[in-house]
């Protein structure tokens, strides 16, 4: 696993401002359940002096977007919206003494969600729904514009920063090419010179069969469960359909409170192992599903 600061893991497992704020006048919604990292942050704006008075969030992803998300609402609340909007990303991760460069993104999110919050309580339209065409990397519904973005604001050099960055191009890899492109794109204009060297595409969807698909999946959760036997936990796996991976949390797993970011990182290592996006879902009993997805 990765390493974390004390401050993720104390904002982690005690999150501060893990709410939904009564009498909120500014809502700010980012990311999808289906990418595995959804916030929704909730503010109230004092009309008259526009300073925060209180701020919420409400997660859904891994521990460092909880932890990014309740040092986001604590950088800004008794700040006016002007000066809020001048936390960057790199600001959350800062407030929390660094974050692994894997989990970039989850900073990235907490600022769009501050952005979208704002354009909210102005009563304009945040932009975050892409246009027909823009998307880069279909996997995680990411565009050109964001992309281009962070390589310009972190002066990202690399398909891998970008990747912990954005999500983008942390799947398949069939975007890489175009993420290169952007790259290529924002050096030229600053007068250096790119260096194209594309990671060779991953194997994507399709080109295993179902037994050679079900094989990975078992070395990654063989690779995994010691850990969680280590903790009273272990995890089996129970059905594998398309993109959907059932799984049972087993033992101390099974009601763990950080079952929901456990199953995060398996879910993770298995994207990685596989070359694709898939969805690590829990189940029950034997033969019972839960509406829970990952």
């Amino acid at each position: 696993m990765w390493e974390y600061s004390e401050k993720v893991k104390e904002l982690f497992f005690e999150p501060k401002n893990a709410k939904a704020v009564v009498d909120a006048n500014a809502v700010g919604d980012v990311g999808s359940i289906s990418c595995g990292d959804a916030l929704r942050l909730t503010l109230r704006v004092n009309p008259e002096t526009e300073v925060i008075e209180d701020a919420g969030f409400q997660t859904f992803g891994c521990g460092s977007a909880i932890a990014s998300s309740s040092a986001l609402t604590e950088l800004i609340k008794g700040k006016t919206l002007a000066e809020a909007l001048k936390v960057s990303n790199q600001d959350i991760a800062d407030y929390l003494d660094g974050l692994p460069p894997e989990k970039m993104h989850c900073s990235v999110m907490g600022q769009e969600a501050l952005q979208a919050a704002v354009a909210n309580y102005r009563g304009e339209q945040w932009q975050d729904d892409h246009e027909e065409g823009a998307l880069v990397c279909k996997c995680y519904a990411v565009d050109a514009v964001l992309i281009e973005n962070v390589v310009r604001q972190h002066d990202l050099k690399t398909v891998e920063q970008v990747t912990h960055y954005t999500k983008a191009g942390g799947s398949c890899a069939a975007c890489h090419e175009g993420i290169e492109e952007i790259i290529g794109k924002v050096m030229l204009e600053k007068g250096e010179t790119p260096v194209m060297d594309s990671t060779p595409a991953k194997q994507v969807k399709g080109s295993q069969t179902l037994v050679q698909r079900v094989q990975q999946i078992l070395k990654v959760l063989e690779e995994v469960r010691p850990q969680l036997k280590s903790d009273g936990g272990d995890i089996e796996l129970v059905e594998v359909k398309d993109e959907k991976i059932f799984v049972r949390m087993q033992g101390a797993c099974g009601g763990c409170q950080m079952a929901g970011a456990t199953l995060g990182w398996v879910q993770q290592r298995l994207v990685e192992r596989l070359g694709e996006f898939v969805r690590l879902i829990p189940v029950n009993n034997p033969g019972q599903r839960v509406s829970g997805e990952v």
